[in-house]
């Protein structure tokens, strides 16, 4: 079939739903709505699909008419605690809570890539399932939606994020390592409180806090090899009740960032050794709690090089840009995981329009002229990855 050619009558239909979503957004876990309204959508044009991830994920699935392998293609659904500043007269109904990241445009491309994909599954070969998934922003949906069998039988996977630092129409197709890991740390501090008249009658746990903070740092700068990008960041630190009274408890923190899997075990070791021995030179004492939320995202060379040409195919020959990999996390990594796949960002930067802010900003605003450049990509990766058939 040809994409680029079917495509622009579904437009209007994707600015609708884009439009519906941003206005009533719903913070991860809780996309009741959300999922309530892409349920009645797939039934109204008659797609096949089954409840899966948390209590709103949704699984659909199309059947083409000839056979080949499958493909899953993801879409997120959950908004921010976040308010709107856009004053558009779609914003958001729901006070505190914003699409600020570009979900609604994912939902709504995904629901637009199902119509179309349905209404030519004639032409179609294999089978296409459709991620319509829950909190993506607190890294629980992916691997539930696992949980419950969406990879099962799934030869590849290919997800789009619309993203506010590439220009609107271009792309960031690449392989490799392109969104980071991420972990959260706590370091429970206990030292001695007392009278702030008297320290040497007490242990300082907010000194204590204070020191471990400061060598925290040098786990990156000293410990960890230059060419390794990595990112540990101390984003809390709480001790201390009052202005006159020796702290005896501290409590701190953070994230670590990277690309190789292999530093989730180095980071955990070494931030608890800082931690623990740290505190044990101020004769405190430390407890460190880290959770690993998120691989790094890792694009597939032979899978991203596919979809680089699919994306030519549909948004022309220049469409393809250099977007350096970030460090942010991104649990479509936990698909990425059980098949080869790409996560690409899809630009959608348009000064001219005020999409100019950055992800998470009470401004944050998208082109949606380009829109439908997702919907086409989706279709022509799903198209071409059974080219053979």
């Amino acid at each position: 079939m040809d994409i680029k050619k079917i495509a622009a009558s579904y437009n209007d239909y994707l600015i609708e739903m884009r439009r519906h979503f941003h206005a009533h957004p719903e913070i991860s876990g809780q996309e009741y709505e959300t999922s309530k309204t892409i349920k009645a959508e797939l039934d109204k044009y008659g797609i096949q699909w089954r409840p899966c991830g948390l209590e709103t994920g949704v699984l659909a699935t199309i059947q083409g008419a000839k056979p080949g392998k499958t493909i899953l293609l993801r879409g997120d659904m959950d908004a921010l605690s976040v308010q709107e500043e856009t004053g558009v007269d779609y914003a958001s109904q729901n006070p505190g809570v914003m699409h600020a990241c570009g979900h609604d445009c994912h939902t709504a491309s995904m629901l637009t890539v199902a119509r179309l994909l349905n209404d030519h599954k004639d032409e179609l070969c294999g089978t296409v399932k459709l991620a319509f998934q829950p909190a993506e922003e607190v890294a629980q949906g992916a691997a539930s939606m696992i949980q419950e069998g969406a990879m099962d039988g799934v030869d590849a996977c290919f997800g789009i994020h619309v993203w506010s630092d590439v220009e609107a129409g271009k792309v960031s197709v690449e392989a490799g390592p392109r969104m980071a890991a991420a972990d959260m740390f706590t370091i429970n501090v206990h030292g001695r409180g007392g009278h702030g008249s008297a320290p040497q009658q007490c242990i300082d746990a907010v000194v204590v806090s204070s020191a471990i903070v400061q060598n925290l740092q040098t786990i990156v700068s000293r410990e960890l090899d230059p060419a390794d990008a990595a990112v540990l960041s101390v984003g809390k630190l709480q001790s201390g009740s009052r202005w006159n009274i020796i702290a005896e408890y501290g409590t701190l923190e953070g994230t670590t960032r990277y690309y190789k899997p292999e530093l989730t075990d180095y980071f955990r070791d070494a931030i608890t050794r800082v931690a623990t021995q740290t505190a044990a030179s101020y004769r405190a004492e430390a407890e460190v709690i880290f959770d690993h939320l998120i691989p790094p995202t890792v694009n597939e060379p032979v899978f991203t090089a596919m979809a680089a040409e699919s994306a030519k195919k549909v948004m022309g020959d220049n469409c393809l840009i250099h977007q350096p990999a970030i460090t942010g996390g991104e649990d479509f990594a936990f698909f990425l995981e059980k098949a080869p796949g790409a996560m690409v960002f899809m630009g959608v930067r348009n000064e001219d329009c005020g999409a100019c802010w950055a992800q998470h900003h009470g401004k944050y605003s998208v082109d949606e002229s380009v829109l439908l450049n997702s919907v086409m990509l989706y279709a022509q990766v799903a198209q071409d990855f059974n080219s053979g058939c």
